[in-house]
């Protein structure tokens, strides 16, 4: 499965411009993640940590990091925006964002 990362105006690949500034550890685990994603397709969502956030928005949780994505088809999946997360449940701002992200790109 392809992943997609969201990219600003600029051409600046905002996912892993916020992974570069994690722990190693924490980098690990996101790899991990999108190495799976890579091999396994859909079925890697199965195993992994997900809830649907509105639509077809949906977030997988990685310890304190959540990614905000949209599956596009069976072979791709966008990621667009990833936070740490804070509370109890996802933020206004970062809800919006990716909600924003996915209406630009058209997947909403």
């Amino acid at each position: 499965m392809e992943i997609y990362d969201y990219h600003s105006a600029g051409g600046k690949n905002v996912i892993l411009a916020y992974v570069e500034k994690l722990s190693k550890q924490e980098q690990l685990e996101i790899y991990d993640v999108r190495g799976e994603i890579r091999r396994s397709g859909l079925d890697a969502f199965e195993k992994l940590d997900t809830r649907q956030l509105r639509g077809k928005l949906w977030e997988i949780k990685l310890s304190q990091n959540r990614i905000m994505y949209v599956i596009m088809n069976k072979d791709a999946v966008a990621f667009l925006h990833i936070c740490k997360k804070q509370k109890g449940k996802a933020e206004k701002q970062d809800l919006d964002k990716a909600l924003n992200r996915a209406r630009k790109e058209n997947l909403l």
